[in-house]
């Protein structure tokens, strides 16, 4: 193994494990009376703010035209719904349960992928698109008063998808770098034009503004930047594969910090949700013969 796969393959287990604190710090974060509002605004302006002074720092070219507004788009509506959705499932159901929820995106995509664009699924997509189906259901299982929970642990799929498929098309042209920071920015400015008409909520204890300010700084600027920089060494298909370890982070400290557990059936199911995600990631779509 060479030296710059090796530290390819170490930066997209450190994205992976910084993303999979996120539950963590956010189930700490709400222990204090902050809302969801309040949450997104400190993570979202502490972010964009640190990687404002990055793109200054490196002078990288700013987004124009079309590809800003869509950028602009992406960040001030889909990011920020799709983050909304999350910590809404934090606050109503368990954090391993939305984080294994979340990592139903690899279907919705490929799904997507295959309605919109028509490419063609091989027989071993089908196959992990059936599995992945049938361990959500097991995943699910019993609600146990965490429905509200699931609904927007899916919704949160469902908006992420969306904002992949679109910033698959737009970030090629700018790149990654200066494009989220674009979609930091934008989600900020839309979260703070929010508070004309709802008043946010802050941490009241140091324990919760220690939690926050950790989401904002190690699991989306950290986060971010160690998935990037790991991009510079191995391929797409082979970080997005790492990255699936990301969900198990989350529920082994889920069981580990919180006390959280899953039944066996839904240890089977997040399983074979991983499972799936691994599968689509490994195989590359059928390219389209005319």
């Amino acid at each position: 193994m060479t030296i710059e796969r090796r530290n390819g393959i170490f930066l997209i287990v450190l994205s992976a494990v910084a993303f999979g604190w996120m539950p963590i710090f956010g189930r700490w974060a709400f222990d204090s009376g902050i809302n969801t509002q309040g949450l997104l605004l400190i993570r979202f302006t502490l972010a964009g703010l640190v990687m404002l002074m990055i793109m200054l720092i490196r002078r990288a070219p700013w987004p124009r035209g079309r590809t800003l507004l869509g950028l602009i788009g992406m960040g001030g509506v889909a990011y920020v719904g799709q983050a909304f959705c999350y910590f809404s499932a934090l606050r109503h159901g368990s954090a391993a349960l939305a984080a294994l929820l979340l990592y139903v995106y690899p279907v919705l995509v490929t799904l997507a992928c295959a309605w919109w664009w028509k490419e063609k699924l091989s027989i071993y997509t089908m196959i992990a698109l059936g599995l992945a189906c049938f361990s959500l259901m097991l995943t699910i299982g019993p609600a146990n008063g965490q429905w509200l929970g699931i609904v927007f642990g899916l919704s949160a799929a469902v908006v992420y998808s969306a904002y992949i498929i679109a910033g698959s098309r737009l970030s090629r042209s700018v790149g990654a770098l200066p494009a989220a920071t674009v979609v930091m920015l934008s989600a900020a400015g839309s979260l703070w034009l929010s508070t004309l008409w709802s008043e946010p909520t802050w941490p009241t204890t140091t324990a919760s503004w220690s939690a926050t300010v950790a989401i904002a700084l190690i699991s989306t600027v950290v986060a971010i930047f160690a998935f990037l920089a790991g991009l510079d060494y191995l391929s797409a298909s082979e970080a997005a594969t790492l990255s699936t370890l990301e969900p198990v982070v989350s529920v082994l400290l889920a069981a580990l910090i919180l006390g959280e557990h899953l039944s066996i059936v839904q240890w089977l199911g997040g399983v074979g949700i991983l499972l799936a995600a691994l599968l689509i990631a490994l195989v590359p779509a059928i390219p389209i013969t005319e």
